[in-house]
């Protein structure tokens, strides 16, 4: 059944793409439709609730894709408003300005990016701004150029993190305040909504204090009178006019009932993530797109990566009593060190840390009194090195279900970065017992960890290879555009959500040029 309702833009899905272009168009006037296939997400006490996010997944889908083996796959994304910021750990990081060019990792070569960091500057500045980035320039060696100081002054650290500061400065370490999207006044704790909690790296904000796409966002702008936002609306098809030239509308099934509607829109913008975006353009095959609308490269869910990343802890003997430990970062090892000539990555802490995150990785029958004490004494680290694209690693559709097909790629230097870090703590002092700890509390973040998914539909200048042009149009399709991780052309080695942030920005310019 369709809408009797003619959009200017129709945005599907609520994330750090879709939520920042849905605010920046609406803010311009522009007549938006924004349909997000989950609903707001409950502002409830398990929000901050280890066991009920951690063990249990409660804000998880309990959708099951499939890998490569055709074995199951219980991916860690969730379908809220706002998508995977509600539980991002708010890390935003700039791309590398390097990040844009041609990087020679040991593992291969990570390509340039039709567009260089002087085009992204000044909407990175922008995002800061709308995310309310904390942060101080000056400090990090491969900090790219900025136009101006982070819009909120740096995080402090407690005092177990400051201490570990001052040893690794002490080593000719140059660690720099984390780039934190929180609203935290540390001038004036009245007026702060952030209350320096232990639970915010992957939870869900009960105070709504994290910068996210909902809050800063989609809450901005969902009683404007030119918005309609509909929630638990899952688009099941992007539909073409007759001659398969342009897309006219999109599919959706409300509320689960299986009752379809279709509404229509001048522009279409995909915005569900990498690689539901993916499958939602395969998904929508019809006779004059049959490989998937904008897949006449098949191009289509290639290229897909999510980093090389693990979660890693450290116990030193130094009691560890800080709530919030993720605000200073390092880039040291980023492009290599003096032993191994290539990019290894960012090393970062996670921000809090309870014993019932080791249960899983624990030898079984461990006591809880254990995991608690070795708790008040850990520090866990998140490492990130550079997921190479490989065309190999893709998104399919293999009966009417999602599968990744992926192969770990640029290992070695992962393993370097690791073994490095792990080399400084104990040189340190903070990793006495690492070497005990080993086989027990080191996991790498499997296939199912998507939370940095991106590349499944690559911008670039040659149709034959990319989805997208440098506007993230379709090449095949001119009013159809892909705006979220999908675009990225290599993945760097820093969290993902600015640039998506950034690039949303810079799409929704071209868009109200074009809408003008």
């Amino acid at each position: 059944m369709p809408s009797s309702e003619r959009y200017d833009v129709v945005i599907v899905g609520t994330g750090a793409g879709g939520g920042t272009l849905a605010y920046h168009l609406a803010n311009a006037g522009k007549r938006v439709l924004i349909l997000e296939r989950g609903p707001f997400l409950p502002q409830e006490k398990p929000n901050w609730n280890t066991t009920d996010v951690f063990l249990d997944n409660r804000y998880h889908t309990k959708d099951v894709w499939t890998d490569k083996e055709g074995h199951d796959l219980h991916p860690g994304t969730g379908y809220w408003v706002g998508g995977n910021t509600k539980v991002y750990g708010a890390a935003l990081f700039r791309l590398r300005e390097e990040d844009f060019g041609v990087l020679h990792h040991k593992g291969g070569i990570s390509p340039a990016w039709p567009v260089k960091y002087d085009v992204f500057e000044p909407y990175y500045t922008l995002a800061e701004k709308l995310f309310c980035v904390h942060g101080k320039q000056g400090i990090d060696p491969t900090e790219p150029r900025r136009s101006a100081e982070y819009p909120y002054p740096e995080i402090s650290n407690e005092p177990r993190m400051q201490e570990i500061q001052n040893d690794l400065q002490g080593m000719g370490l140059r660690p720099f305040p984390c780039p934190l999207a929180l609203k935290l006044n540390e001038a004036d704790r009245v007026e702060s909504k952030c209350i320096r909690c232990d639970t915010c790296d992957g939870y869900p904000c009960l105070v709504h204090a994290k910068s996210d796409a909902d809050i800063n966002c989609i809450r901005q702008i969902m009683h404007l009178p030119n918005v309609t936002l509909i929630t638990q609306a899952k688009v099941t098809r992007v539909l073409t006019n007759a001659t398969g030239t342009a897309v006219d509308a999109v599919e959706a099934e409300l509320h689960g009932s299986g009752k379809k509607i279709t509404f229509s829109g001048d522009i279409i913008a995909v915005c569900c993530g990498a690689i539901n975006s993916a499958a939602l353009l395969l998904l929508s095959a019809n006779d004059k797109h049959p490989n998937g609308l904008a897949n006449s490269s098949d191009m289509v869910g290639r290229h897909f990566m999510f980093h090389q990343a693990d979660a890693i802890l450290a116990i030193g003997e130094e009691a560890n009593r800080s709530s919030y430990m993720k605000t200073f970062t390092l880039n040291d090892f980023y492009f290599g060190d003096k032993d191994y000539p290539y990019p290894m990555g960012n090393i970062q802490p996670i921000g809090s840390f309870h014993h019932e995150m080791m249960k899983a990785d624990a030898p079984p029958l461990t006591p809880t009194f254990i995991l608690d004490l070795m708790t008040t004494h850990a520090v866990p680290w998140w490492l990130t090195t550079e997921d190479l694209p490989d065309p190999n690693n893709r998104v399919q559709i293999v009966n009417g279900r999602v599968r990744l097909d992926y192969t770990p790629n640029n290992v070695e230097s992962f393993e370097r970065l690791r073994n490095k870090w792990i080399d400084v703590l104990k040189q340190a002092g903070h990793a006495n017992h690492w070497f005990h700890l080993h086989s027990y509390f080191k996991q790498r973040i499997p296939l199912e960890g998507v939370g940095h998914q991106n590349g499944t539909c690559r911008f670039g200048t040659d149709p034959k290879q990319s989805v997208l042009d440098i506007n993230c149009r379709t090449h095949d399709l001119d009013n159809l555009y892909v705006v979220d991780g999908s675009f990225f052309a290599s993945s760097g080695a820093v969290n993902p959500s600015l640039t998506i942030i950034a690039n949303a920005l810079r799409v929704g310019d071209h868009l109200l040029e074009r809408l003008h």
